[in-house]
């Protein structure tokens, strides 16, 4: 095996191997470890590592597989990245910021230590843009992250760091959240797997574990990787209210979409989508289509006013938390941190009630389609990517008209409205530029098994992603 196929053995074959003697903990991060450090000048997603833990830890799963341990972790010896947010005890957690640049976290976030749990090594933490609040990823803390498959474009945010990772081959799974397309952005522009689960089900920590629009998650490069970490993520947390009883255990159903009623929308009625992902959307459609499945375009009662209501509710919640950096350290913020959080104090309650009446609505025509159908397809962003440095101040056409540069290029938005409904980001194609374009499958509330059904058929039919060095990225190492 070269070192190229060894940095992206998968999770769920790599348990496979490492129980069989076929390979090693050892081998797998040894491998990362060297693609991290030939990568930093190109592509920026790894702000720190912990080799020497790592390592430590490697060789004792080693030893445990040689042993045939009977209390192996459903994660044992699988290098994992943690988004630059997600609190590890003992280590420094910046959030993107120079303001945290020395932070040191006291405690492990739930994800962090039910990964920990599970036996998952943790060797890097992955960049993200400062406080995780924009749909790119580069900050004064960390520079620019850069697309692996074309370095003038973003890999997408605020999960960048991990979604690079994962598609240059310098972790096997990595951590993300998605409170208005974190997971899915990057996994779109990056050609990785994302899922943003129901609210509630993968637990977090205050204040956000309380915002309907915050969803932690998994990242993976295959479907069944993204399943078996989100088993590991979800359940009931004693310290988190919003987390959901009983856990849900998702199974690898492989029984395909023979009979299903699908229902897609290629621009939700009111977007300017390019014309790349419209045609590899159309793709991903017919694939659906081949597996038996009947799927229908739907219109969707919808407008940039549902798009305003969901800016608005990240202002009121998100951008205030923002605004207590708007005194004496507003100098050490970036532009776009600085701008949402002054955004924020224009918006008042009554604006807040009328995004609350939006979401209520969509719902109250999404619920009942969705008692037709079993799936609802759509694009995952209406561009494959925007630049590497693109800021929210820059102006941003989509065939040649002009779109608001926050989340306006994205489609992953309503559904952090239409928080109970699971997500499953898949990539369906690339455009023009070598840019991953991706789908989001979409489920009826807490449905979370008939997406990733839907995500293994599909996946199954398309040939899966990064299998063979010519699916990969073209990289300079």
């Amino acid at each position: 095996m070269s070192d190229s196929d060894l940095a992206y053995t998968g999770a769920s074959e790599a348990l496979r191997m490492f129980r069989s003697g076929q390979l090693s903990p050892v081998e797998l991060l040894e491998a990362q470890l060297s693609r991290i450090a030939a990568s930093a000048g190109s592509l920026n997603a790894v702000c720190f590592t912990y080799a020497d833990e790592a390592m430590e830890k490697a060789r004792r799963a080693e030893a445990r597989y040689a042993a045939r341990a009977s209390d192996l972790g459903p994660l044992e010896g699988i290098m994992t990245a943690l988004k630059d947010e997600n609190m590890m005890a003992g280590k420094i957690t910046t959030y993107g910021s120079v303001l945290y640049a020395e932070h040191v976290a006291s405690t492990n976030a739930p994800v962090v230590q039910r990964l920990l749990d599970a036996g998952a090594i943790v060797h890097a933490r992955t960049t993200t843009p400062e406080f995780s609040c924009a749909p790119f990823c580069h900050s004064r803390q960390w520079g620019i992250t850069r697309n692996p498959w074309n370095a003038d474009f973003t890999p997408g945010g605020s999960s960048g760091g991990s979604g690079v990772a994962l598609a240059a081959g310098l972790t096997t799974l990595a951590t993300g959240s998605d409170i208005g397309g974190s997971i899915r952005i990057p996994a779109s522009a990056c050609g990785v797997v994302g899922f943003k689960p129901p609210y509630g089900r993968v637990p977090s920590t205050p204040p956000f574990n309380l915002d309907h629009y915050n969803h932690p998650g998994p990242m993976a490069r295959t479907v069944e990787d993204c399943l078996l970490m989100q088993n590991v993520l979800a359940g009931p947390h004693p310290q988190d209210i919003a987390s959901l009883k009983p856990k849900l255990e998702l199974s690898a159903d492989r029984r395909g979409v023979q009979g299903w009623k699908i229902a897609y929308s290629l621009d939700f009625g009111f977007m300017e989508v390019d014309p790349d992902v419209r045609a590899n959307t159309l793709r991903a459609v017919d694939v659906f289509r081949s597996l038996g499945a009947e799927v229908v375009e739907v219109e969707l009662p919808w407008s940039w006013d549902v798009y305003h209501a969901a800016a608005t509710h990240h202002a009121t919640l998100f951008g205030a938390w923002l605004a207590e950096y708007l005194d004496d350290r507003q100098s050490s913020l970036t532009t776009y941190a600085a701008d949402f959080a002054r955004k924020s104090l224009s918006v008042t309650t009554r604006d807040y009630l009328k995004s609350l009446d939006v979401e209520g609505r969509i719902y109250g025509h999404f619920g009942p389609l969705m008692e037709e159908y079993d799936l609802f397809l759509c694009p995952t962003l209406a561009v494959p990517a925007v630049k590497a440095d693109f800021e929210m101040r820059d102006p941003l056409l989509i065939n040649g008209k002009p779109i608001d540069p926050y989340l306006g290029w994205t489609m992953a938005w309503p559904f952090n409205m239409l928080s109970r409904c699971p997500v499953l980001a898949l990539p369906s194609g690339h455009a023009a530029t070598g840019v991953p374009t991706g789908i989001q499958l979409v489920g009826r509330t807490y449905d979370d098994q008939a997406v990733f059904r839907a995500g293994f058929a599909y996946e199954s039919a398309v040939g899966g992603w990064f299998a063979a060095p010519e699916t990969r990225p073209t990289l300079p190492f």
